[in-house]
């Protein structure tokens, strides 16, 4: 009888679905991150977006707070795409942002900036 070889990444990307929708997945803690690969354009209206929705929480970005520092774009929209992902209970759909989102396993919290 032969064996069925799967390509490495296809046997990750099943074994991702399969987490994603067994319920594992609630146990697991994670954050909402910005992908780089997205344009300065959908960064901000996800950082808008969410301040909109959660207004006061985003004040962890503005000058002088602990997320402020890098001042950039990619960081403002992955703090405030975490704050919306975790007020919204760590659903991967709350994480995707026209596709501009990624949930990690990693917490990216740094400095005095810790991500919920």
């Amino acid at each position: 009888m032969a064996k069925i070889a799967l390509p490495l990444s296809i046997f990750f990307s099943v074994l991702w679905f399969l987490l994603l929708n067994s319920g594992l997945w609630e146990f697991q803690k994670t954050w909402c991150i910005a992908k780089h690969s997205s344009s300065d354009a959908v960064l901000q209206g996800n950082i808008d977006h969410v301040c909109k929705k959660l207004k006061d929480k985003c004040a962890i970005i503005k000058p002088g707070q602990p997320c402020h520092e890098p001042n950039t774009l990619i960081n403002h929209a992955s703090v405030t795409m975490n704050l919306y992902y975790q007020a919204k209970g760590q659903k991967p759909k709350n994480c995707n942002f026209k596709n501009s989102g990624l949930v990690s396993i990693s917490d990216p919290s740094y400095e005095g900036c810790k991500y919920a």
